[in-house]
Parts: structure tokens; sequence; C-alpha cells
């Protein structure tokens, strides 16, 4: 693990600052308890501070090596009490060697060494006190960092992965029918047959080759919904029909890849399949409000059928926009007479 302090900058100042503090209290404490200040005890109050400081940093690499979460609690206390031991007594050690040093006619410095040393003893306790909770409190906060990490990246994990399996379900439902229908046409219209591989083909080119969740744009997914309408088309002839009316400025908004196709698959499976006459598929794109509002309408048999969806599809999609933008997208649906509209709103963000 780094260094909590020395690994960032905006800690080195509070670190530095906070000895400061200590400095200048250790005099105020100094003046109020001797009415006075002298050469000897600013120079002292000044190097012992200086030597402290230096010492906490380098006590965080003995600190986190022996407080790891496999040691149990009681070595724990015991390192703590043995650092606080040999960082005392080298601190007083090399404070009073270099004071020395300074002043070697030391009298003045004896009388000030004893009138202080139960002072410097506690003040030195307090002060490893606190740099130890201080190093604590970086451990916690480090691990609760990573912990978020963690979470975070499981949950982008667990979101892609069940944005996969959404994904997922649209493909083989489609697939199945297209090839039973090429499976028809082969005895009854080989070229129509052809004409159907290629186009589902090229559907499925697309389809395979966004093998993850980056957006495409809605261009490119209108490109290929016209691919998947015209294999239907080929299935279904002239009782289905399409119209659009799609906004220029619309088309570079970005999307989640084969986001609109089960909306058609659902038009088709509950408007062409039920309905004895033509159906037409209305598809509609602008921006309002901020936002890509995309409908999708097409008419149907309003007679009872004994055929009856599911809602996954819709739930599909619906899931999939909750996924990728939360509350800031909506699908909403709505039967009027005989028609069936689907309504998306989704943000208006480029590529």
């Amino acid at each position: 693990m780094k260094h909590p302090v020395l690994s960032n900058k905006v800690r080195q100042i509070i670190w530095w600052l906070a000895w400061l503090f200590m400095a200048l209290g250790q005099l105020l404490s100094y003046y109020l308890g001797f009415g006075k200040l002298t050469t000897v005890s600013i120079s002292d109050i000044i190097i012992s501070v200086a030597i402290y400081s230096v010492l906490a940093l380098s006590l965080w690499y003995p600190f986190s090596f022996f407080n790891s979460a496999t040691t149990r609690p009681g070595t724990i206390v015991t390192n703590i009490i043995a650092g606080g031991i040999i960082s005392l007594t080298i601190w007083i050690l090399l404070t009073r060697m270099i004071m020395l040093l300074l002043f070697p006619r030391g009298e003045e410095y004896k009388l000030y060494w004893e009138a202080t040393f139960y002072f410097r003893i506690g003040s030195g306790v307090f002060i490893y006190c606190l740099v130890v909770l201080t190093y604590y409190l970086f451990i916690s906060l480090t691990t609760l960092s990573e912990k978020k990490a963690k979470e975070a990246r499981l949950e982008s994990l667990v979101k892609e992965t069940e944005l996969r399996m959404l994904r997922s379900q649209i493909n083989p439902h489609f697939l199945f029918n297209s090839l039973n229908s090429v499976s028809s046409l082969t005895l009854t219209d080989p070229e129509k047959a052809r004409d159907m591989v290629v186009r589902l083909s090229e559907f499925m080119r697309y389809a395979l080759s966004r093998k993850d969740e980056q957006p495409v744009t809605l261009r490119s997914e209108l490109e290929n919904l016209m691919l998947y309408l015209d294999i239907e088309k080929v299935r279904f002839g002239d009782r289905l029909s399409t119209e659009e009316s799609i906004d220029p400025d619309c088309l570079e908004i970005k999307m989640p890849v084969l986001l609109l196709q089960p909306l058609y698959e659902n038009a088709i499976k509950h408007g062409v399949y039920e309905s004895t006459g033509g159906v037409k598929i209305s598809t509609e794109a602008k921006i309002e409000e901020g936002h890509l509002k995309i409908t999708i309408s097409n008419n149907y048999d309003t007679a009872p059928s004994s055929r009856k969806g599911t809602g996954t599809g819709l739930q599909n999609v619906a899931r999939r926009l909750e996924l990728s933008y939360g509350n800031r997208a909506s699908i909403r649906t709505s039967k009027e007479a005989d028609l069936f509209t689907v309504t998306l709103y989704i943000p208006a963000e480029y590529l």
C-alpha cells in the first residue's frame, strides 16, 4: 500500500501544517508555563517537532506491515506499544543529541530539559496516539474506497451481463422464424428464399458484430431495421408496408444497439400475424425537450384472438432502457381504436 501522506500532495500540505500548529502550540504552552521564550526553548521545540514529524512519516511502513488484516488483535496492540516505545526513545535521544551539539555548554539546556522532561514524554505519547489513529483512518478510508470500487465494478459487470442476456433474447426467436420461412420459400419461391437468405445474413452480421453494449447511432439502427423489415416483407409480401418520418437532426443520436427490433417484431407478431388485411408500421423520430422521441405504431385486428403475447419484448426494451439510462428514459404504450403505439423517450446524446 502506498504511503497515504507522501502519495498525496494535499495530504502532505495538511500534514506539515498540522505539525506547524503543534510546534506553535508547544511554544505557547511553554510561554504560559514559564513566562518567557528563550533561544534554547525555541530551538528545542523546532528540532523536536521536525524530528518527530519525519519519524512519524516513517512509522507508516512498519505500521502497515505489522498490522495487516490477518494479524491478531493482541499482536496489533503489542506492535503499537512496542512501536511507541521505540519511536519515543529515538525521538528523545536524537533531540537531545542535536541540542547538545548546538549548545555544547549546556547548563541552561540541562535545566530546561529537566523542567520539561515529563511534559515532553506526555506530549510525545499523545502525538504518537494521534499518528496511529490517523494511519488507521487512512487505512479505513482506503479500504472503504477499494470496497466501493469493487462494488462499482461488480455492479457494472452485473449490468453488462444482464444487458447481454436481454439482447441475446432477441436474435434466436427472429432467426428461427426466418429460417422456417426460408425453408418454406425454397419449395414455393426459390428466388425469394435466396433474397431472404442474403438479407438475413446482412442483418445477422450487424447484430453479431456488436458483441458488447457500445451504443450506435439512430442512423445505424434504422439501416439495420430496414434490413429486418425487408426480410419480413419477403415473408408477408403486400400484407406488410412501412412508413418513416425521421428528423435528420436525430440520426446521429446514440442509443443501445438492437433496442428497437423487438418493437417491430411485436408489431408484426400482433399485426400481420393476426390480421387478414394489410398492416402498416409507421415510424416517427424527432427531438423533443432534449430527448429523442421515437414513435412506432401499427394497425391491428381488433377481433378477439387466441394468440396472447407475454409482453417479453416490451419488458426487454423497458429493462434495457432502465439499465442504460436510469430514469432519464421511458417507454409508453397506447391503444386507440385499431392502432397500437409505442413511444420511446431517450436522452438526446450524440456519439
